[in-house]
């Protein structure tokens, strides 16, 4: 064998290697390409908050009054979807002193603290009277027309006794007066701190005229506001507010298997 034959021989060794890994990478399948795992999260997370609103909806318009069962499995099937996301759904809302679960009982809608609610007031009272008086400063005349198209919704309400519009309504104008002070991550505290109050207030709604003595107490705000009485303005919305502490007592003793004490 001549070397040059030699030489010829030994080049298609080191090649045929080379060769062979590049005709695996050109024969390799091609993989499908994996939804990214941001959007996998995004619908996880869709799917719980779907379970979660409309629960927190039902439970805080006391739709689902204190002591309803929850079920899990009914609840996933009327949604179309796993336990997973409900159970999320119910964890959350259980954070919230919204649901209690009961390891060897079961899983039902909690019942209103209602030691808790005063101090809840008086907090939402702090922070909407604050609200009040620079709103009272910066509202000009189209926000003023606002906040009273928002009491005759009320009055439409009231007058078909529909207590859910009603309560729609009325977070409207309170809402309303928090983007007119120029501060509207006020409400967003506000939410947060009276979600109990929302519940116990569904039930002073159905006391004899209650909401036309808040329809009347709204009307008393935005007259002070208007007058661009400011103080008057904090008086008669902190008069409105501290008006639900009266109700509590009543309401305590007429529902007492929905209220919690801690006596």
């Amino acid at each position: 064998m001549s070397p040059s034959h030699t030489a010829i021989e030994a080049r298609p060794l080191s090649m045929t290697i080379r060769n062979s890994k590049e005709s695996v990478k050109q024969h390799r399948p091609v993989r499908a390409r994996t939804a990214p795992k941001r959007e996998s999260r995004s619908i996880r997370d869709a799917a719980w908050r779907l379970v979660y609103e409309s629960l927190r909806s039902s439970i805080v318009a006391m739709k689902m009054p204190p002591g309803t069962p929850i079920r899990e499995k009914e609840i996933a099937a009327q949604f179309g979807l796993s336990r997973t996301p409900v159970r999320e759904a119910v964890l959350r809302l259980a954070d919230e002193g919204l649901i209690e679960v009961f390891p060897q009982s079961g899983t039902f809608v909690a019942r209103i603290p209602y030691d808790d609610l005063p101090e809840a007031i008086v907090i939402r009272k702090a922070l909407e009277t604050a609200a009040v008086r620079m709103a009272t400063e910066r509202m000009s005349r189209s926000q003023e027309l606002t906040l009273a198209s928002i009491i005759e919704r009320q009055r439409e309400a009231a007058a078909e006794g529909d207590t859910e519009q009603f309560h729609r309504a009325d977070e409207a104008f309170h809402a309303k007066i928090a983007e007119i002070s120029g501060y509207p991550g006020i409400w967003k505290l506000v939410l947060q701190v009276k979600t109990q109050v929302d519940r116990f207030r569904q039930l002073t709604l159905l006391m004899p005229k209650r909401m036309f003595v808040v329809i009347e107490d709204h009307q008393a705000v935005l007259e002070r506001m208007s007058a661009r009485d400011a103080e008057g303005a904090a008086k008669a919305l902190g008069e409105h507010l501290d008006a639900v502490l009266p109700a509590l007592s009543e309401q305590q003793v007429q529902r007492e298997d929905q209220l919690a004490t801690r006596s």
